[in-house]
């Protein structure tokens, strides 16, 4: 019986552990696309940019947000 919990607690601590590597895996892969976004915002042209309701400056202020501050919607 002592086998059976002890091996059940090693599963679930495998698993727990595998679900925050993977979350921290998301988290570094969704850094990295808002930061290929941004960095490709700033390369519109203005007409581009109007199409999207954007101004250069507010393509450029967005373009310098630190790569933490994400939009509200990405936030758990």
């Amino acid at each position: 019986m002592f086998a059976s919990l002890h091996t059940s607690t090693l599963a679930v601590a495998r698993v727990q552990s595998r679900s925050r590597l993977g979350g921290l895996v998301a988290v570094v892969r969704d850094g990295m696309a808002l930061r290929a976004q941004r960095k490709y915002l700033i390369t519109l042209d203005d007409a581009r940019l109007c199409d999207i309701g954007l101004t250069r400056a507010q393509a450029l202020a967005e373009a310098q947000r630190p790569i933490w501050d994400v939009p509200r919607g990405w936030r758990a």
